[in-house]
């Protein structure tokens, strides 16, 4: 089987310093949902892994989490594309949990439902948490530029062979040129 894990915020949706907290607040980034369609039509499975401490936080509620996952999800579907599974962290760093990016516990999640080792499964992220939990569990870890990413790249601390791509849609056409 071949898998591909996506962080959300700033890798298919724009990213935002107050948190996406609202539906209208989701927007994709132009190519990222042509890009998910781009890896379902090539055989990828398609998860999404997220830290979402707006829930810790009260900046949002699970009822309108599920409305702007589900919206993503719609949206993927609409451009001829598929995410097989979603993800997510609601706690805050202080929270000091396993599951929230750098730690690995949604990582061993999708490893353990889907029945597959992450060695070299690619994990596309815009911040350093993502490619350390990604190297963590022998993921490819792959920095996208949008979101956080020029940043997380200009501060460098990167792991060790991250790839690194202007946005989703390089990295998915990189990606499915090698498979």
């Amino acid at each position: 089987m071949k898998l591909v894990i996506l962080d959300r915020d700033g890798v298919i949706n724009y990213d935002s310093e107050a948190f996406i907290k609202t539906l209208d607040e989701w927007k994709p980034i132009p190519g990222s949902l042509e890009a998910i369609a781009h890896l379902t039509q090539a055989g990828y499975r398609v998860v999404v892994a997220t830290n979402q401490s707006g829930i810790s936080r009260g900046l949002l509620d699970m009822g309108t989490l599920n409305a702007i996952n589900d919206k993503m999800c719609k949206a993927a579907n609409q451009a001829g594309g598929r995410i097989d599974a979603m993800f997510f962290c609601p706690h805050a760093t202080t929270d000091n949990c396993d599951c929230r990016k750098p730690a690995t516990g949604m990582f061993k999640e999708i490893s353990e439902r889907f029945g597959l080792e992450l060695n070299g499964v690619p994990a596309i992220g815009d911040s350093l948490r993502d490619l350390q939990a990604a190297a963590a569990v022998n993921a490819i870890p792959v920095l996208v530029l949008t979101g956080k990413g020029e940043k997380t790249k200009a501060e460098g601390g990167l792991p060790v062979n991250t790839l690194i791509f202007p946005n989703l849609a390089a990295a998915v056409d990189a990606l499915t040129e090698q498979a």
